[in-house]
């Protein structure tokens, strides 16, 4: 099962993680990033490596 963790001091809402996951296991809630779909997760890593505040954390 996938964690992802998102830190939210480091999150600027940017959207970077919904564009670039080929699965959209993220959305924008009140200008932070949430994983609402932890479960399409293909462990991709593209969000993590994408994200410009490294805010992003996937968990194997």
């Amino acid at each position: 099962m996938v964690e992802i963790k998102i830190d939210s001091e480091k999150c600027t809402g940017c959207g970077t993680c919904v564009d670039v996951c080929p699965v959209e296991v993220y959305e924008l809630r009140e200008g932070k990033s949430v994983a609402v779909n932890v479960d399409e997760c293909i462990v991709c890593r593209t969000c993590e490596a994408q994200c410009p505040e490294n805010a992003i954390t996937i968990i194997e």
